[in-house]
């Protein structure tokens, strides 16, 4: 549906969702939006529980149940978002390489060694190619809308899928963070072989230098060696463990000041990449790898506050591992809606 601008300025947002194949129901096309937002129907490399690949289309099937009536910025639905069509072409390659994956993924927890299996290393490098496929498609969409002045945001899909993106920001900005929300710490080194892996994708961020430093919120399920990456980061990596946020907090210490103090090692430009499993598992159950503990929903919606009050500005994020589920289309439409709003409010605050 192509509508004009006029449709979005006479827009009532208190009026009944419409079912208009847009996110939210918001009557915006490529060219009126002010953010446009890419859903990637991609898990080629997932290791548990499949899904996450339909996430994008429910988030769109929830988003227009809500009301678009936010606290923080309550006109924030005025600037504009528009969903292009989901690319109908990536989710074929996605189910193509997949099966290929699933071998890879039986032979290393069978411990079989890659390459001394011809078959099983064609198989990895189909996967590898796949993937990078979709990264330079995404890069390319993301340079594309960039280009035009638009912001942009993604919704996964399992968790490798930004990485097009921010290769497409560390083109524009020299110096920025990414504060990382999720149960997993995703340093690991080609994870099961595969160069671009769901539990990879913060290690290859990693090697944009443009990124100078890695939050990480919520870590509950990582293994020795990404402790001992992080630890010889010199800085350039912090951990929040999820144990170790709700010790302080049954010590006193209020969620507000350990905001505080997350966002205070941030750059003045910031990334946010939401892997929904980093939440209590109740809001994201059918998501790929779900852990007990986690963080509600407020409790994530108040830290990312507190990066539009430390005056820092949003300029990206993703919202990934969002699972086949009604419910979980519910819970990511509300975590991207919020990350919308609160990027707006931060636009014009600093530049490159």
């Amino acid at each position: 549906m192509i509508v004009g601008k006029d449709t979005l300025e006479t827009f009532n947002p208190s009026g009944v969702g419409l079912d208009n194949g847009n996110l939210y129901g918001l009557p915006c096309d490529y060219d009126t939006a002010n953010m446009i937002i890419f859903g990637i129907p991609w898990e080629a490399t997932v290791s548990y529980h499949t899904g996450t690949a339909q996430g994008p289309r429910r988030v769109l099937e929830a988003s227009p149940q809500l009301d678009l009536y936010d606290r923080d910025n309550p006109d924030g639905w005025r600037q504009g978002i528009f969903m292009p069509p989901l690319p109908e072409h990536l989710y074929e390659l996605n189910q193509a390489v997949r099966e290929s994956a699933n071998r890879v993924i039986q032979a290393t927890e069978e411990g079989i060694a890659i390459a001394s299996q011809p078959l099983l290393q064609a198989d990895l490098d189909w996967v590898n190619h796949g993937c990078e496929q979709m990264t330079g498609w995404l890069y390319a969409q993301a340079t594309t809308a960039l280009n035009q002045g638009k912001r942009v945001g993604i919704i996964g899909g399992d968790h490798s899928v930004p990485l097009g993106y921010l290769q497409a920001l560390a083109e524009r900005y020299t110096d920025f963070g990414v504060l990382h929300i999720d149960a997993h710490a995703d340093l690991r080194q080609a994870y099961q072989g595969f160069l671009y892996s769901h539990a990879s994708i913060m290690y290859n961020l990693l090697g944009l230098p443009q990124i100078s430093k890695l939050v990480q919120v919520g870590i509950r399920d990582l293994c020795h060696d990404e402790v001992a990456l992080i630890e010889q980061s010199k800085g350039r990596i912090i951990t929040h463990y999820d144990t170790v946020l709700k010790e302080n907090t049954y010590g006193g210490i209020a969620w507000m000041q350990q905001c505080e103090a997350i966002v205070a090692a941030l750059p003045q430009q910031v990334y946010i990449s939401f892997d929904v499993d980093g939440l209590d598992p109740k809001l994201c159950p059918h998501t790929g790898t779900p852990v007990p503990g986690g963080l509600e929903l407020e409790e994530v919606f108040c830290l990312l506050r507190q990066v539009v009050r430390s005056g820092r500005q949003i300029i990206g994020f993703d919202l990934s591992e969002v699972g086949d589920g009604e419910w979980d289309g519910n819970v990511g439409a509300r975590a991207v809606y919020k990350l919308y709003c609160l990027m707006d409010l931060t636009t014009g605050q600093s530049k490159k």
